[in-house]
């Protein structure tokens, strides 16, 4: 095998790359060593800042494959026949810790799923519960702060997490469901997928449904209880990753069988609750899963930087067949995410070739920027509309127009005639055997008997009576017992 050359950056041989230039045996180190300088400079600038939240991920390239017709409610292209199959990368990560966390803590796991389809990238940005701890995006930075590490202490503190929850009534169905059992999955394959939000889809003759996507694991659920985690975090900080890795690496391909919940839109204004709310699920008796195909996981990246890291999803990619709702939470990520991005990669980070479409041409007049790599040839014109045969727009909208009414105002949330907070946490808690409803209550109980105030403590209890009498009782009395060790 011939030899390959070490070069420096502009791709000149390197004739020693053990030794820096000194002045004379033993001397102080040159100024005229450039290639010591630029490994060092270079080897400074090796990092980019780590994502706010969903810092520390895994990613594994796949496909997807359609396996039942859902032409009467979208016209994506990708989803158009049975048996069409379009190329995918999913990025799975936990929320709240930074990029040096363990895999194996109790958060909720984002599940970030982009297809490379013929019509352009389509970003699904969901997490692995079918809610959230919010229904408006002017309150994300407040609640991300209250989970990430305090200012003064450097950890993560209960008297924030617990405070931000005691005035967030809306927050008690997801924290039900991340102190229950399937708050820490025992891997990334062994866990369900959800698009949490609405969206649209829009059919061929103009119809608008909105829709909740739900991937099922085809391997099963698993999870950790709080003692297994703890110990798994302190054998392998990377356990999530070294799993996900090495059963792709051996052929034992994880996937996942794709559902959605189809509402036709004229259903939604009448619907019993806001069914654009974040906090709360679609019951499967109203809207059941239909299938509509497989998704499966079967190459590794080949670099985890490059690919895993500078992988970015935006919830505003959408193809056409598919677009927004009146979610708020949605609407607000729809610019915070690729804003996110634009800072951590640069405004060209779509042209990364993990970010790239594979078979969509990308014609447009963005230019320049950090990191340009396509800005036209010598006749191309970088102004719309031109008389040169530029790209022109095609009239065709992606999705269904949504209807808008009222006066402009900071409003609250449109109540339906069952809104309410609580009621399907009451739901979710009532539907767990004994065994789970007791992990949940401990669970609980472990991080809010360490709020040092009492008046947090009894906000967040009241909830919990909100949801379910049984439960309230319960959570009351292990907080009392365990304060009163």
């Amino acid at each position: 095998m011939t030899q390959r050359v070490l070069t420096t950056e502009s791709g000149a041989p390197v004739a020693d790359n053990q030794n820096s230039a000194t002045a004379g045996v033993g001397g102080p180190i040159l100024l005229l060593d450039q290639h010591l300088l630029e490994k060092l400079a270079r080897f400074n600038r090796e990092r980019i800042p780590e994502r706010v939240v969903h810092a520390r991920g895994s990613g594994a390239y796949g496909y997807f494959e359609v396996t039942d017709d859902v032409t009467g409610f979208t016209r994506a292209d990708f989803l158009s026949a049975v048996g069409k199959r379009t190329e995918t990368f999913i990025r799975f990560s936990t929320v709240a810790d930074s990029l040096g966390g363990a895999d194996a803590v109790r958060d909720p796991r984002g599940f970030a799923l982009k297809f490379y389809t013929d019509e352009g990238n389509y970003d699904l940005v969901g997490n692995n519960t079918p809610v959230f701890f919010i229904k408006d995006p002017i309150k994300f930075p407040d609640f991300i702060h209250s989970q990430k590490r305090d200012p003064f202490t450097g950890r993560q503190e209960p008297d924030n997490v617990w405070d931000f929850w005691a005035h967030a009534p809306e927050a008690t169905h997801q924290v039900t469901w991340l102190m229950g059992d399937r708050g820490i999955p025992a891997s990334y394959r062994h866990m369900n997928g959800y698009g949490s939000h609405t969206y649209q889809w829009t059919n061929a003759a103009g119809e608008a449904f909105f829709v909740k996507y739900h991937f099922k694991t085809n391997q099963g659920v698993r999870s950790l209880s709080s003692e297994q985690a703890a110990e798994l975090a302190g054998k392998d900080n990377s356990s999530h990753q070294t799993d996900l890795l090495q059963a792709i690496e051996r052929g034992t391909n994880p996937s996942w069988t794709l559902y959605v919940q189809v509402m036709p839109a004229a259903e939604a204004a009448d619907y019993r609750f806001n069914p654009f709310d974040l906090t709360k699920v679609w019951p499967h008796s109203d809207y059941p899963l239909q299938r509509v195909g497989r998704l499966v996981l079967d190459r590794n990246p080949d670099n985890v930087f490059a690919e895993v890291e500078q992988a970015a999803f935006s919830p505003n990619n959408f193809v056409p067949g598919i677009g927004p709702s009146p979610d708020k939470m949605l609407q607000g990520r729809l610019f915070a995410y690729a804003d996110a991005h634009r800072y951590r990669l640069g405004v060209n980070h779509t042209q990364l070739p993990v970010n790239a479409p594979r078979t969509a041409v990308v014609d447009n007049y963005g230019r320049d920027g950090l990191h340009a790599t396509r800005n036209g040839a010598r006749h191309d014109k970088n102004y719309e509309p031109n008389s040169y045969a530029g790209p022109a727009q095609t009239d065709a909208a992606l999705s269904a127009p949504l209807a808008i009414h009222g006066w402009t105002g900071t409003h609250a949330a449109p109540a339906h005639t069952k809104d309410d907070d609580f009621f399907q946490a009451g739901e979710l808690y009532r539907l767990m055997s004994e065994d789970e409803k007791g992990r949940l209550v401990a669970n609980i109980a472990g991080g809010l008997s360490q709020v040092t105030r009492d008046d947090v403590i009894e906000k967040n209890l009241t909830h919990f009576h909100a949801a379910d009498a049984d439960y309230g009782k319960r959570v009351e009395e292990a907080v009392r017992a365990l304060r009163e060790d």
